[in-house]
């Protein structure tokens, strides 16, 4: 068995020296160092051997083994380092190229759209506040007058975290909408001035959760920018002004805005504000559903009900909200048919921006 061990390991390092490629070398590893070899045949024979032969053959076998190894490893090495060379060769390099650029970082067009906004909106004396994205279902809903078994909750499927214990109030979710931080800014200002609560005017941004089905007009999660104004003798003409001061900065000083009625339950009344259609210029097209006007945001008078939860006597202040998507406007202003698209994290789609 001595024998064999020596004749194994001279052939072997001997197949060895001629090999000139990693192909030829991988089939030699497998020949020799692989599990079905001629030295693990050895190995295992070594269980027939007398006790007095049985360490001599397997220190040897493992002699064999590990010089097979070493000389594998100063081949490949050699081998590598061949090709290497080779490469240099036959590739010259003109060190006096310049090095390739390195690709630049890009915002994502949801991140420049919401920026655009607060800029807008800093300019006209708005103030960003942040807001949990977990909220109780009380701040959620029913501070902004929308009490358990409201039919507006139908429109807001939601994602519901904890069931509160019993109490729907205490009842934890994802928000569906940015709009119970008016409820939280509100409770601030008049909780630090609770005889003369100063003036309010901030804008609300960040990521709202809806369990949706997913398709190219809705997502389970989307971003909003709520707008609240606080204060005495604050109109529905103030909103009017804001928001159309809003989109001739957003748009350009020509675009036209018109205010369509509506209802949503935390203001009184509501409305929904359109921007004609800057791709066809009013004309229609498949866009604007050859309409010609676009739908922006909602907005409306703080309800009454709102205001008292907030902190503020309805019959001193008042005060407006709007609530506009920053991928709706996005979506128009660069003609993205699928909502999708922003989340999808596809290079191709967001290197266009």
């Amino acid at each position: 068995m001595l024998k064999r061990l020596e004749a194994l390991k001279t052939k072997a390092l001997a197949e060895l020296e001629g090999i000139q490629d990693e192909e030829e070398l991988k089939t030699w590893k497998v020949m020799y160092l692989g599990r079905s070899t001629e030295l693990g045949e050895i190995m295992t024979e070594m269980r027939s051997l007398s006790s007095e032969e049985r360490p001599q053959v397997g220190r040897r076998a493992n002699e064999v083994k590990q010089a097979m190894q070493a000389a594998f490893e100063e081949r490949r090495a050699e081998i590598h380092e061949r090709a290497l060379t080779r490469s240099l060769q036959e590739k010259r390099i003109d060190v006096t190229l310049p090095g390739r650029a390195v690709p630049a970082g890009r915002l994502h067009p949801i991140t420049r759209t919401m920026r655009e906004i607060y800029r807008v909106f800093g300019e006209m004396g708005f103030q960003v506040y942040r807001s949990r994205d977990v909220e109780l279902d009380e701040i959620n809903f029913q501070a902004l007058n929308i009490p358990p078994h409201h039919p507006a909750r139908d429109m807001q499927d939601t994602f519901y975290i904890d069931d509160g214990r019993g109490l729907e109030s205490d009842a934890v979710l994802l928000r569906t909408h940015t709009s119970p931080g008016q409820i939280r800014a509100m409770r601030e200002i008049t909780t630090a001035y609770p005889d003369d609560p100063p003036a309010v005017r901030i804008i609300l941004p960040g990521m709202c959760y809806r369990y949706e089905q997913i398709s190219a007009r809705s997502e389970i999660q989307f971003t909003q920018v709520e707008g609240l104004a606080v204060g005495k003798n604050i109109r529905f003409s103030d909103l009017k002004g804001t928001l159309n001061d809003f989109a001739r900065r957003m748009f350009g000083q020509q675009v036209r805005t018109r205010f369509r009625a509506d209802h949503f339950p935390f203001t009184e009344p509501s409305a929904e504000m359109d921007v004609e259609c800057f791709l066809c210029g009013g004309e229609g097209c498949n866009v604007c559903k050859r309409t010609g006007w676009l739908e922006i945001l909602g907005c409306g008078m703080v309800h009454p009900v709102v205001l008292r939860n907030g902190g503020y006597d309805p019959e001193i202040y008042s005060g407006f909200a709007f609530g506009m998507g920053p991928e709706r406007i996005a979506m128009m202003r660069h003609r993205i048919d699928d909502i999708r698209n922003f989340w999808a994290n596809d290079m191709r789609f967001l290197e266009q921006f």
